[in-house]
């Protein structure tokens, strides 16, 4: 089984084509890139493989909120581990559809949600920030944040308690609901633990120790009250307009 808190380097992953389109459809949502997929005439499958993304800035950009090793250990350790596990997740549940064998399905199911939830989050994370951040949102964003939290002070609030209450390991998140066609502040403990089904992340917080403990050590608050002079807006807006027109769930 796949250590959860530094996930393992794994070998190639394989697994088959629906679940490279099932995929796709998440991640033209939340802007990552589509994983790699090259056919296999021999095994019938498709090698499918995810792949770390670029930071869209460089590690000390977002000083003095996030220091610069920080970052380097966050994106190019923790990220990248959950990316190779979810990757190792992939190959192994392509082996068992190979040989038929199950009897570990449920534990690699597991660590499948567990890594690619943490790839997913890790993504939008990133794209969340920008030297250039702070300040608030504006236009239909801005308005849905007012209906749905009464002002934005109420959603910062809102988001900040989510963040700093999350229970051991986790995010909080601003995520579009598909069933109700609105904004919500949830929590995600770990990476997947708790989150709402269906939902697409717009704006995360990262409130793992490894996030922010070289540079705050227990002092969450004071990491979760700096976030917001670093939150990129536009990058929060082009997500929620891309969200709330995506009509995933238009017959619930």
């Amino acid at each position: 089984m796949i250590n959860r808190n530094e996930p393992t380097t794994p070998p190639t992953a394989s697994t088959r084509r629906s679940f490279l389109q099932m995929t796709g459809l998440t991640a033209g949502i939340v802007g990552i890139s589509t994983p790699t997929a090259i056919a296999n005439d021999e095994t019938t499958t498709t090698t499918m493989t995810y792949e770390l993304p670029p930071l869209p800035y460089e590690y000390d950009a977002l000083e003095p909120t996030i220091d610069a090793k920080i970052m380097r250990l966050h994106h190019d350790k923790h990220h990248q581990g959950y990316v190779d596990g979810a990757n190792a997740a992939l190959e192994s549940l392509a082996e068992m559809r190979q040989s038929g064998n199950f009897d570990d399905v449920k534990a690699v199911k597991r660590d499948l949600s567990f890594n690619l939830s943490g790839h997913v989050n890790h993504s939008v994370f990133w794209k969340s920030m920008s030297p250039d951040g702070g300040g608030k949102p504006n236009g239909e964003l801005a308005d849905a944040i007012d209906e749905h939290f009464g002002s934005f002070e109420g959603f910062k609030e809102d988001f900040s308690a989510a963040a700093k209450n999350v229970e051991g390991s986790g995010w909080g998140m601003l995520v579009f609901d598909h069933i109700s066609n609105e904004p919500m502040v949830i929590q995600a403990e770990n990476h997947n633990d708790i989150a709402v089904q269906g939902s697409t992340p717009l704006l995360v917080l990262d409130v793992w120790e490894h996030a922010y403990y070289l540079q705050y050590e227990n002092k969450r608050g004071d990491y979760v009250d700096n976030f917001w002079s670093v939150v990129d807006w536009d990058s929060v807006a082009k997500r929620y307009e891309t969200a709330r027109n995506a009509n995933v769930f238009d017959d619930c």
